[in-house]
């Protein structure tokens, strides 16, 4: 079992306003999102065929659980998240510059070791946006993320206005770091126990340049090769008051282009993937280039309603161990 409930705690919702504000959370901020980024609804998969190459890797150690479709004579693997079906939808829907697409995505890592904020279920809304190549920057990035801060900052205040027996409460500033930085600022501690430190001090950050090497021989944390440009992505993470920790809701970046994909791909050995129909497309400029990233559903919920366990607002499966303590401290996974 790997849990932690703090001493004392109690949500301050019950289970129907619990279920209540997630459907609020939920509803208020895609449309703040919508909004703020120029976005279009569109229909996604749960599975793609694993001949195109189209899941997302993670870290390259994750398996996706994959099925043969007899009827169809494919085989099948539900995806990870839908970095690079994104891309690939923006350029078969004929998406223009300044407009991007979200979608409800819903996947399972079978994989991930579960804990207060992990499961082997993953629902986030997936984001791709189609830009210039002059847009490929970090002042584009760091824009972006300001404005899915302001969203977090805006539903968490009508939130509040519904329940007011909530009493999260959010960084209005946002800091900017490079992981590099953080490494230089906390020599001596691994990558979360930095995350954690600096969190505890600016209590809402971006964390840029997640992918390479950093002067300790390690990266600042594991990306696939062939979706973020791993000198413009980065990570938004806040402090956690009930929990003690830092608390990621966003991954993003700014895609790869032609040039970033090789070399990237060489870093990590993976130029096999060159093979794909999406990477080939990228090296010969066919799809646009975009910024995209995906926003976990519950746990936005769970960071705003100030819950403890992610069971609290998804239903999942967990070992039979955490169950047995949750409801010991009645607390109630769903």
């Amino acid at each position: 079992m790997n849990i932690y409930l703090p001493e004392g705690y109690k949500s301050s919702l019950d289970l129907y306003e619990t279920q209540s504000s997630i459907s609020f959370i939920k509803r208020v901020f895609e449309e703040k999102l919508t909004k703020a980024l120029n976005l279009k609804r569109v229909s996604a998969p749960l599975f793609v065929e694993k001949s195109t190459g189209l899941n997302d890797d993670l870290d390259g150690k994750a398996q996706a659980v994959n099925f043969n479709a007899p009827y169809i004579n494919k085989e099948c693997v539900i995806v990870h998240s839908l970095a690079k079906w994104k891309r690939m939808a923006l350029h078969n829907y004929s998406f223009y510059v300044g407009n991007g697409l979200y979608t409800d995505m819903n996947a399972i890592r079978k994989d991930e070791k579960i804990d207060n904020l992990h499961s082997i279920y993953v629902d986030q809304w997936d984001w791709e946006k189609v830009i210039e190549k002059k847009d490929r920057n970090l002042d584009y990035l760091y824009d972006t993320v300001s404005k899915i801060h302001n969203c977090i900052l805006e539903t968490l205040d009508e939130l509040k206005i519904k329940h007011p027996t909530i009493k999260t409460e959010l960084s209005r500033k946002l800091y900017f770091f490079d992981s590099q930085d953080v490494l230089n600022m906390y020599p001596g501690l691994d990558a979360k126990q930095r995350e954690k430190e600096l969190l505890k001090q600016y209590k809402a950050v971006f964390i840029k340049g997640i992918g390479h090497k950093l002067s300790d021989g390690q990266p600042h944390d594991d990306r696939a090769a062939d979706y973020d440009d791993w000198n413009l992505n980065g990570d938004l993470l806040y402090y956690n008051e009930v929990l003690d920790c830092a608390f990621e809701i966003s991954s993003m970046g700014i895609r790869v282009d032609e040039e970033s994909l090789v070399e990237q791909l060489k870093i990590k050995n993976e130029e096999n993937k060159l093979q794909y129909k999406y990477h080939q497309m990228i090296i010969n400029k066919e799809l646009p280039y975009t910024i995209g990233g995906g926003i976990g559903e519950s746990r936005l919920c769970m960071l705003l309603m100030g819950k403890a366990h992610i069971g609290e607002v998804q239903s999942s499966i967990w070992d039979d161990e955490t169950l047995k303590y949750c409801k010991e401290k009645e607390v109630i996974i769903l």
